[in-house]
């Protein structure tokens, strides 16, 4: 799934990509934005992965919003202008939507996206940032050993580190992980692959924490622990 806002001075821009996002079932469009300063302010406080981002903005350029994020996101540039195509490459965007673009071009570059995140993901060293404590805080998916659910919350467990807590389903965290490297085994835990010791009588160990699993979960644990090792 990837997250998204979108960013544009005239609303029936943020319309069409509204209803764009409404029709694929892989992107999630968190809100929209007409000034760059609201958005600023969101993208500081709330972790995504793709901005759709209007360059001709009035207080602030978006060439010049994108080189002072914070945070390393994709950028996929619109606009009506084409001229602007190859600069919006040169600093580094991921794609770049001449308006008015087409349904079929639009979910062209959502579909890159995803591949994108997916293949970022499946590195080890890849991370993530979640809202935490007023603020992001990073996250390496190679340090977590696993996640205990809480309702609306996630207890995020670590190696060298303290737990995290965080605002988020568990259902909606495993959206987020490394579809290879980590499995649900029970409907309030997720466990890293690579961190499990042993596995039996429904029991899986990861050093000297013990983990039982659900009966709805085991054979999909089995299979991804098979085809993990």
């Amino acid at each position: 799934m990837i997250t998204a806002i979108a960013i544009d001075d005239e609303l029936p821009s943020l319309e069409i990509i509204e209803i764009f996002c409404s029709k694929l079932d892989i992107i999630e469009l968190k809100k929209t934005f007409l000034k760059t300063n609201e958005a600023k302010y969101y993208i500081e406080n709330n972790p995504i992965d793709l901005i759709f981002l209007d360059i001709n903005m009035p207080a602030k350029s978006g060439i010049d919003f994108y080189r002072d994020l914070p945070q390393d996101t994709l950028v996929v540039f619109t606009t009506a202008y084409k001229e602007y195509a190859i600069q919006s490459y040169d600093i580094g965007a991921f794609d770049y939507l001449l308006k008015p673009f087409s349904f079929l071009r639009f979910k062209t570059t959502i579909d890159r996206a995803l591949e994108r995140k997916i293949k970022f993901q499946e590195n080890n060293e890849s991370f993530i940032y979640f809202k935490a404590d007023y603020g992001l805080a990073k996250v390496v998916f190679k340090d977590i050993i696993y996640i205990e659910g809480q309702d609306n919350y996630v207890k995020i467990y670590f190696e060298n580190q303290k737990p995290l807590l965080i605002r988020i389903t568990i259902k909606d965290i495993l959206q987020k992980l490394p579809q290879n490297n980590f499995c649900r085994i029970h409907r309030s835990s997720v466990v890293s692959l690579q961190k499990i010791t042993s596995y039996r009588n429904k029991t899986v160990s990861l050093g000297n924490i013990s983990l039982p699993i659900g009966n709805t979960f085991e054979d999909e644990f089995v299979k991804k622990l098979e085809k993990f090792s």
